[in-house]
Order: structure tokens, then sequence, then C-alpha cells
């Protein structure tokens, strides 16, 4: 059974947070509405994540800002969208606003095209660390599949990678590559997802499994690719930006208010 997204089951979790303007700066995502994404959807046992996100839910208890550094390739940057308004950071900072209405949550996206896993460790000190995040959500492994890189090196990079974001402090989420035809081309596409799973289970970090959703959508929703991709089959497009940040809302709001939510009450999908 899939079940959409609805924020009402953590709006009250946050009545107590205290109200906060909403930060805007220029390299950050302003918050706007969220927007109508019909049939936006995923299998409810991908909607939770392993793990709290207990640097997160300190500060919404404490009424302090929550700062989210988004570190990635082309599918951060928001490379097939029609405009930066519509990448999946940007739409996250919306659907944050819209779960968390008293709180002051911004979301930084320092994506690029185009690079692999040591290109984005290589900024790690400057574009991460030096924002002193809360969270930082790393997308990775898609260039490294489509540039055919062995898988070993790739998992000793990653957990260098998620080493250095643990000592800074900040709640980590990865994400796994997306679900495309030219990923899907590639021999390593899916072994380059279970080596992702598993250096998440092993490093004890959180996983957004985009790779797993949009399989859904494909398989058992019965959606064409040009439904969610772009039409170079690899970029997403704005409704898949679209429902993958409001599916990463809803992780994220789950997994900050596990503790102050009522036994048996959950962020539903």
């Amino acid at each position: 059974m899939t079940l959409p997204f609805r924020p009402s089951a953590v709006l009250a979790a946050s009545l107590f947070l205290v109200a906060l303007p909403q930060p805007i700066r220029a390299q950050e995502s302003v918050a706007d509405a969220p927007a109508p994404l019909a049939g936006c959807s995923a299998p409810a046992g991908l909607g939770r994540f392993v793990n709290p996100l207990p640097r997160t839910a300190r500060r919404l208890a404490a009424g302090l800002p929550v700062k989210i550094v988004a570190i990635g390739s082309s599918s951060t940057a928001g490379a097939g969208a029609s405009s930066p308004a519509h990448s999946y950071p940007s739409r996250l900072a919306a659907e944050l606003a819209a779960a968390f209405p008293h709180a002051s949550i911004s979301v930084l996206n320092q994506g690029v095209n185009g690079e692999v896993t040591r290109d984005m460790i290589a900024r790690f000190d400057t574009a991460v660390i030096a924002e002193n995040p809360d969270v930082v959500i790393w997308q990775v492994g898609t260039n490294s599949v489509l540039r055919d890189q062995p898988l070993q090196p790739a998992a000793a990079l990653i957990h260098d990678g998620l080493a250095r974001l643990k000592r800074a402090g900040a709640d980590i989420i990865l994400i796994d590559p997306q679900f495309a035809p030219k990923v899907l081309a590639k021999p390593d596409a899916d072994g380059m997802v279970d080596l992702i799973a598993l250096t998440a289970k092993k490093e004890n970090v959180n996983l957004f499994r985009r790779f797993a959703v949009m399989r859904h959508w494909y398989q058992h929703e019965r959606m064409p690719f040009e439904r969610f991709l772009s039409p170079d089959e690899l970029h997403l497009n704005d409704w898949s930006y679209g429902c993958l940040a409001r599916l990463l809302a809803g992780d994220i709001a789950e997994a900050a208010t596990r503790s102050t939510l009522t036994a048996g009450v959950h962020a539903p999908r």
C-alpha cells in the first residue's frame, strides 16, 4: 500500500517550537508553498529512517534554527528542473516549512554538476563543514557508475567522507543513485546501490532510498520514465524533484520528532 506524505501528523509535535523568522540568504532556498504533486507516493516500508536525527531534534526542541546542507552532483544542483526553485533542496525547504511552520529551517544547495565522490569530498571543508550544518544530505554514486569507476575504491571513499562528516557533529543522510535508463545501462548500477546501503548500515547513518522509490514508480505505479525524468533519460524533472523532496521531508520530520511524538503516531507518507 502506498501512502501520500501528509505533514499534519507532525504539526502537533512542532507546536511547542518558538516562532522564528525564515532565513533568507542568496544561496539558500526560500521556503515557498509546497506544490501539488498528484500521484506522489512510495511504499510505506521505504518511509522511515533507521536512526533518529538527534541534533536536529535538540535544536527544534530549543527553538533554534536548523541548517541543512545538501551536497551532491547534478541531481542536487537541479539539472533537468525548470528553474533553481524546482531543485530538490528548494522543494525540501518548502516542505519542511509546511511541516514545521514555527521553526526556522534553511536548506543550502551545494550540488555541482558532474562531480564524483572524490570531488565532493574535496569540497567538504569549504562547502559543508564551514557552514556548521545540523544536517548533511549527501547524494552520491551516480557519476561513478556512469563513468564506470570501480566499486571498491568508491566504498572506501564514502567511508572516509562519512568519517569527516561525523567529526563535524551533523546528522547525516545519504541519497543513492536515481533509477533512470542511463544509470540502469551500466553494469555496476545495482552494485552501487547495494554498496551505499551496506555502507549506510555499517556507518549507522540514514539512507534515503531514491533508487527504490523511483523503481517503485516505474514497476508498480506503471509510470513511464518521461513522467519523472527529463528527456535525457538521466536527470529528474520538476515533478520528481518535488515528489522526492516531499518524501524526504516526511522522513526527516518523523526522525526529528520521533522522541516527541506520542506512541503509535508517526509522520505518514
